[in-house]
């Protein structure tokens, strides 16, 4: 018999390390398989809130923001190169010189769940591969439209969603809530409502986590 096993992965589309956390944790679920029933939330969360829809060029951005020099971030750089190729993830650095705002990008994988729960996850990676693997501008909304067509999503109802304002105020809570709870870093892997795992941790680590929680319930 199966366990149930709620998810909530609280994470930015513009956050490497989240999508390196993603592909770890699927793989922990596929080690898993049938023990666990798993329902998987994607949570928003901004690294960049005040961001303009102009974005900032990266190497700027990251010495403003965290003081690291050039060679600092050419070495975060290859680091989080190498883990993503050992999760199967692709990370194009060549192609990506600026970061974004991501706000409309949380409210459409928002809809992506209410519309339509299984597309979520689908529409999450499909983000982060057309930012980190492709370059693509993951606040303009012909970007957003165009990978909501490709995961299966209707586009007309996605562009009626993204020229409203529609759901801003439920990301901006869901935001404020995790906030509230503790959470200042991403990506953060909520378990049951109860347990946390932070960082991108290696596929053995959230399988390990995963396993004890679930000869908890």
């Amino acid at each position: 018999m199966s366990t149930p096993v709620k998810i909530d992965f609280v994470s930015d589309v513009s956050c490497p390390w989240c999508a390196i956390g993603l592909k770890s944790l699927e793989q922990a679920l596929d080690n898993i398989g049938s023990e666990a029933d798993v329902s998987l939330h994607f949570q928003p969360f901004e690294l960049n809130p005040k961001m303009g829809p102009e974005g900032q060029n990266i190497d700027e951005h990251l010495t403003e923001k965290y003081g690291s020099t050039p060679e600092q971030q050419d070495q975060a750089r290859n680091m989080i190169r190498a883990r993503g190729a050992e999760v199967g993830f692709d990370f194009a650095m060549h192609k990506r010189s600026r970061i974004y705002n991501t706000f409309d990008a949380h409210r459409l994988l928002h809809w992506a769940e209410v519309e339509d729960a299984g597309k979520q996850r689908a529409l999450k990676e499909a983000l982060f591969a057309a930012y980190f693997t492709l370059g693509d501008d993951p606040s303009s909304h012909e970007v957003l439209l165009r990978v909501a067509g490709e995961v299966g999503l209707d586009t007309a109802a996605a562009a009626d969603v993204l020229k409203s304002d529609r759901y801003a105020a439920e990301v901006r809570e869901r935001e404020q809530f995790f906030q509230r709870h503790g959470i200042n870093s991403v990506p953060a892997v909520i378990i049951n409502e109860r347990h946390l795992i932070s960082g991108g941790q290696p596929a053995a680590v959230f399988e390990k986590a995963l396993r004890e929680i679930m000869a908890q319930s």
